[in-house]
């Protein structure tokens, strides 16, 4: 509770100091922001044509509808990068920030969230940029947009609570965050964001329902249900969203519990 009022009372000021913090990264860019989209604009070119051109892929099924593959890879890349920006942001906000903490009268838990919201901003861009995009590709805006309300909250509560955790762990013992930086190069092709996980279901069906268990998977699949029209993800597979919810939960609680003990002994490890 401590933690949860600590972020409503201090809302105005992480949104101020991470739209600066935004600016501040950017500022000795000739283009400025604009490599925010650049950046991932490129890499999803180089995997469409990886695993798309040079495979010839086909058109990949969802709800009976046949999308194509750079389609359905941009309906969850950007996802993709809001989540591993975020989580390597908010693994190192506390330790990089600690000079400047012990300085001020500020609530830490604040922090990772001032990282993440610096990437919701471009998040909520690149979402506007893929429906522009899918306008033109015949993926017409429809009333399943409207859980995209939904997933945004829920990304943000996940990326939260694993930024807590992350954060404190990673000011104790620094190679935390290299650690995590190489595991979550390793869930780019294990999240369902690359290929469809389900063409494991028939061959492997155990390794598809471990896989699935990635938070991410769910969040990535109700975003292309959205995009495409399929389905209310969420409602349709609700055992899945009470495992999501009750997963973030546990996670919520652990860091909060982990970032109050350690916090007041920080500034140990400057």
């Amino acid at each position: 509770m401590m933690v949860i009022k600590e972020q409503i009372n201090n809302f105005y000021l992480t949104r101020r100091l991470s739209l600066y913090e935004l600016k501040s990264q950017n500022r000795n860019n000739y283009l400025g922001m604009a490599w925010e989209i650049l950046n991932p604009a490129i890499q999803i070119m180089i995997y469409w044509f990886v695993f798309g051109t040079l495979r010839d892929r086909a058109p990949i099924e969802i709800g009976g509808v046949e999308v194509p593959f750079f389609s359905w890879l941009l309906a969850g890349f950007f996802l993709w990068i809001f989540f591993y920006q975020a989580t390597i942001q908010g693994s190192k906000s506390i330790y990089t920030r600690l000079r400047m903490l012990s300085k001020m009268n500020f609530p830490m838990s604040v922090i990772p969230n001032i990282a993440i919201f610096s990437k919701f901003y471009i998040h909520v861009m690149m979402v506007v940029i893929t429906i522009i995009i899918f306008q033109f590709m015949g993926f017409y805006i429809n009333i399943y947009y409207f859980q995209l309300i939904y997933y945004i909250i829920a990304i943000f509560c996940l990326l939260y609570a694993l930024s807590l955790i992350t954060s404190t762990l990673s000011t104790i013992i620094r190679d935390i965050h290299m650690f995590l930086n190489s595991t979550l190069r390793m869930m780019l092709y294990l999240s369902g964001v690359l290929w469809p996980i389900s063409n494991l279901t028939d061959e492997f069906p155990t390794l598809a329902q471990l896989m699935k268990l990635n938070p991410l998977y769910y969040l990535i699949e109700g975003y292309r249900s959205a995009f495409f029209g399929v389905e209310w993800y969420f409602i349709e597979h609700w055992q899945y969203t009470l495992y999501f919810w009750a997963l973030v939960v546990v996670l919520f609680i652990l860091g909060s519990i982990l970032h109050v003990k350690f916090r007041r002994h920080f500034i140990d490890y400057l």
